[in-house]
């Protein structure tokens, strides 16, 4: 667990980077992914994952680093939280993107109606030539 801590040490000083570099371990993410659910301490969140307290904390300072969580000391109780200000500027850099690829299922999606049109119009000729060749085959038979 030591390149975390060298990892930490070497992070990039853009607030951008630092938070994509934190989401980047699955680890990590599913620390988020439980936090969401709502604030819990320290020791449930290591509860699922087979390390130590030890590399839980030190997930936890690479994410409150990013600015991804909160950490708190109430008495023995260390609650952490979700700090939605970073999540904010990765969604605000994911929206130009977001846009991006609505406008191009939107242009699938009328390509799509196009074909289904074109092969409804097509349809009832298709089902005539069907029709008669069943009626072929059983005047054959």
């Amino acid at each position: 667990m030591s390149y975390l801590t060298d990892w930490l040490s070497t992070m990039p000083s853009d607030p951008l980077s630092t938070t994509f570099a934190a989401l980047a371990d699955p680890t990590r993410r599913a620390i988020l992914a439980r936090l969401a659910l709502g604030e819990t301490s320290v020791t449930e969140l290591a509860e699922p994952f087979a390390m130590s307290l030890p590399a839980i904390s030190k997930h936890l300072k690479v994410l409150e680093h990013a600015g991804l969580i909160l950490r708190g000391r109430e008495a023995q109780w260390r609650p952490c939280r979700i700090a939605p200000v970073s999540l904010r500027e990765v969604d605000g850099w994911l929206g130009g993107f977001r846009r991006f690829w609505d406008e191009n299922f939107g242009r699938l999606d009328d390509y799509l109606e196009e074909l289904k049109a074109k092969e409804a119009a097509t349809a009832p000729a298709k089902r005539k030539v069907r029709a008669r060749e069943k009626q072929r085959g059983r005047k054959s038979e």
